[in-house]
């Protein structure tokens, strides 16, 4: 059944291979848990209170409000499916809810750390021409680290200094590509050297291979710890960078949607915090009501 599943998400929903790969990797551990507790590895048959009880083990293995509610949005998914195909007549989700939590600030970096890593990369001959990209291409473009290491070569369009990018959902947009960027893409895609099987991806490693989500946060964090005493320094803070800059700097707010992919615009107003809090400082200094006498 989970097998039928996955396929339904990923034929006829189009989900991409990294959503795909998170609803397994979430049904199977749920399934695990079903089979330990409730000796079966039937799923139509679990009711609300086994749900619960996955949630009270995941919480007990301090995984994250985030991480859980992923899980069950996954569950829910899969429910929805089966009462589709007529499986199941009542879904154990019905009146599971979310857990609330309270969604940790991030910080991005400003424009003079980002600017100090640029030199200090440039400067760097023991830096490879993939890592800068790297960092780069998503502090550039506010692409998702996921969407990086999938960016297929063909989507890469050197004539109209664009990308095409494939993200959440199988949804497609297009990003444009600054003129230094496409200049080191350019260098990069004559001495890149897939292997057979990887030739598809823009983005490949030292021995030719579709480039790994891990590999990819170990060099985002290895150079920003260069310029930074920050925590987090992980690729999603440079999309956050990204987006909080270029509002900083006038761009409309519908035009940074459509760069980040979101679906609706308050997942973009996120962004606009920032903005607010540089106009507390403007206005506490200069206008004549919050002036200190």
């Amino acid at each position: 059944m989970l097998e039928k599943f996955l396929d339904y998400i990923r034929i006829e929903k189009r989900y991409s291979v990294h959503t795909i790969t998170s609803y397994q990797k979430d049904l199977e551990d749920f399934a695990s848990f079903v089979l330990e507790t409730e000796a079966t590895a039937d799923l139509r048959g679990v009711n609300k209170k086994v749900i619960r009880n996955f949630i009270v083990q995941l919480s007990e293995n301090k995984l994250s409000k985030r991480s859980i509610n992923r899980k069950l949005s996954s569950l829910r998914g899969f429910y929805v499916y089966l009462l589709r195909i007529g499986e199941i007549t009542v879904s154990p989700m019905e009146s599971i809810s979310s857990l609330k939590f309270y969604a940790e600030k991030q910080q991005a970096f400003s424009q003079d750390e980002m600017t100090m890593l640029q030199e200090k990369t440039e400067n760097k001959s023991a830096m490879s021409l993939l890592e800068k990209l790297i960092i780069e291409t998503l502090y550039q473009t506010g692409m998702r680290k996921a969407e990086l290491c999938n960016l297929l070569f063909e989507n890469v369009d050197f004539s109209k200094s664009e990308f095409k990018i494939i993200g959440k959902g199988n949804k497609q947009r297009v990003v444009p590509i600054s003129e230094r960027l496409h200049r080191d893409l350019q260098n990069y895609a004559e001495v890149r050297r897939p292997d057979e099987e990887n030739k598809t991806y823009f983005f490949v490693n030292k021995k030719g291979k579709k480039l790994g989500e891990r590999f990819v946060y170990s060099v985002v964090n290895k150079y920003l710890s260069l310029v930074t005493t920050k925590e987090k320094r992980s690729p999603h803070i440079l999309r956050h960078s990204f987006a909080t800059h270029v509002l900083n700097n006038g761009a409309e707010i519908s035009k940074v949607k459509k760069i980040l992919g979101h679906s609706s615009l308050a997942s973009t107003q996120v962004y606009t915090e920032a903005n607010i809090e540089e106009l507390k400082k403007v206005f506490n200094k200069a206008h004549p009501r919050a002036l200190k006498k």
